[in-house]
């Protein structure tokens, strides 16, 4: 396979992993937040 083929599908996985890992995190960081200020402050989870 060419190397720079090779290269190129490296960095594409690693795009592709890094911002599915950013989305997942940011998802349970927002719902962690949300929770927090329904605990502490008794606003709405859909404000």
């Amino acid at each position: 396979m060419n190397p720079a083929i090779l290269i190129l599908v490296i960095i594409g996985g690693a795009a592709g992993g890094l911002s599915t890992l950013y989305i997942v995190f940011s998802l349970f960081g927002t719902l962690g937040f949300k929770i927090f200020r329904k605990i502490k402050y008794g606003i709405s989870l859909f404000d």
